[in-house]
């Protein structure tokens, strides 16, 4: 059985199963896969006309378990756009368990809350430190490239899954709040299809956990 997402871009298609696959190893429940990644324009996937169809297509894929879309909230607010679009989704997964996840601002933010773990790599310099409120610059990629040696640029394409391998999920966890969601969400499909993490968040995240940022 696999948890099948459905992404916006072309980075994601590679970055999203590295980092569902660490969350899965970090669960222990080795029988859940993921699926490789649809993939649809986000101004098309905050449309209902293109979203349900787009869950309809994942539903049907061989093996498939729960629904994860996840794609950048940009200027929009997780918290209000994101129950409307999952109700969308929901109601075109029928009994398939299907949860909408926004990153906020962008999935960058989530390297900008563990940089220190990314140095080496991307050319990331080695005196690069996290963004104090990772979730706040609206240009995360922006913010990245920042990090990263002179005349160096930052590729989703090239970067993202490779970044996505060495992020510190605890770090993440306790620093950004929409990652938060993206953990409750995974551990709700991955019990909703028989694959129960217990404890979910592991324990060991939880000394990581900013109460200022909840």
């Amino acid at each position: 059985m696999k948890i099948q997402p459905i992404v916006e871009g072309q980075g994601d298609v590679a970055a999203v199963p590295v980092l569902l696959r660490r969350l899965r190893d970090e669960a222990q429940v080795w029988n859940l896969d993921i699926g490789r990644p649809h993939r649809a324009p986000r101004t098309r996937l905050v449309k209902k006309d293109v979203l349900q169809p787009l869950v309809r297509i994942a539903a049907l894929q061989q093996d498939c378990a729960a629904i994860l879309v996840l794609f950048d909230a940009d200027d929009d607010c997780p918290k209000d756009l994101a129950p409307v679009l999952e109700g969308w989704a929901r109601e075109a997964a029928g009994p398939m368990p299907c949860a909408v996840v926004m990153a906020n601002r962008e999935f960058e933010a989530w390297f900008l809350a563990s940089v220190e773990t990314l140095r080496g790599a991307a050319a990331i310099l080695p005196a690069a430190s996290s963004h104090p409120d990772p979730e706040l610059p609206r240009d995360a990629k922006g913010e990245l490239e920042q990090r990263m040696r002179e005349g160096a640029s930052y590729s989703a394409a090239v970067d993202q899954a490779a970044l996505t391998s060495r992020i510190d999920l605890a770090k993440v966890y306790g620093r950004c709040r929409s990652f938060r969601k993206l953990v409750s969400a995974f551990g709700a499909l991955a019990s909703a299809a028989g694959a129960p993490p217990d404890p979910w968040p592991p324990a060991s995240w939880l000394p990581w956990r900013d109460p200022g940022h909840l």
